[in-house]
């Protein structure tokens, strides 16, 4: 059986995290947008599933995207992370923004002493990132550009902590690598991330 396109923390580990915006994302969000992705997910795990499963493209958008993000899987976001935001840029590139609560993950981390920069960070900060999502034959690999914490640049151990610590899951202990190409779920061969749009090819 195909993997499933998830609709669980699974699918937030790659998604919230490691796209993360600087820009604020336009206000039509809508619990009927988040639905319209719903069916979409539903349908691109139905063409997975079939025993003769057809080549398709499903367009998604960067409304649905956040629309789902805010209303249809709110509560599975894991926690210490709200507000995740998610801009298709084109030419594969993605962005977004998330705040973190810096003290959910301190308390889940060791210190490293008095030099560890995260030592001095609480409440609720926004980080920002960009990057580069490209895909072929069922792979999926992510390059981050750059990435902010607090209007302040974030280095990539430390984007690497948080996406490995806000990843974990059951079936995934260590969290999330974000140097390292991963399967993409549910027959699917590419995603094409365009300016506001994304194609999902199976």
């Amino acid at each position: 059986m195909a993997q499933m396109f998830p609709r669980s923390n699974a699918f937030l580990g790659i998604l919230v995290f490691t796209v993360s915006v600087s820009t604020a994302v336009a206000p039509e969000i809508s619990r009927e947008q988040g639905d319209s992705l719903a069916r979409k997910i539903d349908a691109i795990n139905e063409n997975a599933n079939a025993k003769f499963a057809t080549p398709k493209r499903t367009w998604i958008t960067e409304l649905e995207v956040n629309s789902y993000l805010a209303f249809n899987i709110k509560e599975k976001i894991p926690r210490g992370l709200t507000q995740p935001q998610i801009r298709m840029v084109g030419n594969g590139q993605l962005a977004g923004r998330v705040l973190v609560d810096m003290d959910d993950f301190r308390r889940g981390r060791s210190s490293g002493g008095i030099m560890d920069p995260m030592n001095y960070i609480s409440g609720q900060v926004p980080v920002t990132a960009r990057g580069v999502f490209s895909t072929q034959d069922g792979k999926g690999q992510f390059q981050l550009i750059t990435a902010e914490m607090n209007g302040y640049p974030l280095p990539k151990p430390l984007v690497q902590e948080l996406v490995r610590y806000f990843s974990r899951t059951a079936n995934n202990p260590t969290g999330f690598n974000i140097d390292e190409a991963f399967n993409l779920p549910a027959k699917i061969r590419e995603i094409r991330v365009n300016p506001a749009e994304s194609i999902v090819v199976q």
